[in-house]
């Protein structure tokens, strides 16, 4: 069974370029990761948030890929630079 991911980000404007940077090093870096089938990144139309998607062929993948891109340095952190909590969702194929 597949696995999916989708973050939905609000950073704070100051910090939305920066926000982008992160975002893009995490899909490069998880996207070469053994059994990630995809990571992308997008915006909402408005610009007010960042969406990230993943999907893996199990669960097991997408913690190692987590694993793999949090040793290569990918900042992950939750903090000041979001004005809001993410929304995390986490799927899984029918």
């Amino acid at each position: 069974m597949t696995v999916g991911l989708v973050g939905v980000h609000y950073p704070e404007p100051e910090y939305f370029d920066e926000f982008i940077s992160r975002v893009h090093q995490a899909v490069e870096t998880m996207s070469t990761t053994p059994g990630c089938l995809s990571a992308a990144c997008w915006v909402t139309v408005d610009g007010g948030a960042i969406v990230t998607t993943g999907q893996w062929e199990s669960e097991e993948a997408l913690k190692a890929s987590f694993a793999i891109a949090g040793a290569a340095g990918v900042d992950f952190a939750y903090d000041e630079r979001e004005r809001l909590p993410r929304d995390v969702f986490h799927l899984r194929s029918l």
